[in-house]
């Protein structure tokens, strides 16, 4: 009974253990034009029910520049 009983203990704590935690995230990007004086518009987007590997991924992958507009985007 005491191997049936650890072995379980054991495998249930595998599982947990290289499970990925699944929650949501924040995404902040703020968008300048490079002027001096300009104020940066701000947007949070919630990346829902995910991983924060795959949160990282999809906030990183909205930061560019294009021309003098500058796309800057962090995970919180």
């Amino acid at each position: 009974m005491k191997k049936v009983f650890f072995g379980s203990a054991f495998v249930l704590l595998t599982i947990v253990a290289l499970s990925s935690c699944k929650k949501d995230y924040t995404c902040t990007c703020s968008v300048t034009n490079g002027q001096p004086g300009d104020i940066p518009s701000v947007t949070k987007t919630t990346i829902k029910n995910t991983t924060k590997k795959n949160a990282k991924s999809v906030c990183g992958s909205g930061s560019l520049t294009v021309g003098s507009l500058t796309t800057t985007c962090t995970l919180d």
